[in-house]
């Protein structure tokens, strides 16, 4: 008989050589996150990044106020300027929640000729705030006036805006057939819009339902530009931002937008609500010294509907 087969013996790991097998391995994990982390971050510093105050006081924001820290809100602003070096007005005003518990992303249009109390102006258009005092003035407006507790906000200008869409290679938009003079090149029927044609479609005001109908256009643009980025593959995030983020004004830090992106990314968050104040059957039309505006029936009512959307509470001010 042939000597039986020996048994490979298994090689025996040490602790040290266990050790350092762990070592190894966990440092190639931390350089891997801290490059994606530090490149992220160098791609956020093409963002035009604008200093505003951070305390309630500055920011018309009540000491009393709910905070939750699983909902994220941020004034949007789409900004009519057609010189870089003018303030212009403030074309589009929106509300950006990130709702981590319910896993949503809601958008809310504050309606620009709602009559409010501008602090150190009187009552005035709600986007005449921009005008006087930046986003700073809006911001304060918008939470003394509607309870929130806004801390901060990001901006585009027109130019920006056509950019941002054609960079996204357009967006996908049913034109009615009563739209279809109001934007140049397009026909009746779903087609994909670009910069310029989505532009002239969010800012239509002359047919349908005048303003109101206007701001449910641009939060369909604005879904449809979020939609498509959160369906991007993550390797076309790093071409996407550093095309889109050039074109945008914001008072967030580069960590903080860091984190919003990736809590949005790691929550699974896809599913937009859309919501639009001052709301139907409490609100009035009036026209006060030639000047058309938009009356809340009565700001508390809104305040409550308002609330109720972005944090689900039945009734804010029973509360």
């Amino acid at each position: 008989m042939g000597n039986p087969k020996k048994k490979k013996r298994k090689k025996q790991i040490t602790k040290a050589q266990l050790f350092r097998r762990v070592f190894f391995t966990s440092v190639l994990i931390f350089s891997f996150i801290a490059y994606g982390v530090f490149y992220g971050i160098s791609l956020l510093d093409k963002m035009n990044q604008v200093e505003i105050p951070k305390t309630n006081e500055d920011l018309g924001i009540k000491e009393d106020i709910r905070e939750e820290k699983n909902i994220i809100n941020i004034a949007l602003l789409g900004i009519d300027r057609r010189n870089p070096n003018e303030r212009g007005r403030s074309d589009s005003i929106m509300i950006a929640t990130l709702d981590k518990t319910h896993k949503k992303i809601k958008l809310t249009s504050l309606m620009r000729d709602t009559y409010v109390d501008i602090p150190g102006r009187g009552k005035d258009k709600l986007n005449h705030a921009y005008s006087y005092g930046g986003p700073e003035l809006i911001i304060k407006t918008i939470n003394q006036n509607f309870d929130m507790n806004i801390r901060e906000f990001a901006a585009v200008d027109f130019q920006g805006f056509i950019e941002i869409i054609d960079i996204l290679d357009g967006v996908e938009i049913n034109i009615k057939p009563n739209e279809v003079s109001h934007v140049p090149g397009s026909k009746s029927g779903t087609q994909i819009l670009n910069g310029e044609q989505a532009l002239a479609y969010s800012r239509i005001r002359k047919t349908g339902n005048g303003d109101y109908e206007r701001t449910e256009r641009q939060r369909r643009i604005l879904e449809k530009v979020i939609n498509k980025g959160l369906s991007a593959g993550i390797g076309q995030y790093p071409k996407l931002l550093n095309s889109i983020l050039p074109f945008v004004d914001t008072s967030l830090s580069n960590a903080e937008a860091l984190a919003l992106g990736t809590s949005t990314i790691t929550n699974g968050i896809k599913d937009i609500d859309q919501f639009r104040v001052p709301v139907d059957k409490h609100l009035k039309h009036q026209t006060i010294n030639k000047v058309f505006y938009i009356i809340p029936q009565t700001m508390e009512d809104n305040v409550d509907i308002l609330h109720k959307f972005i944090y689900d509470n039945e009734k804010y001010n029973e509360d």
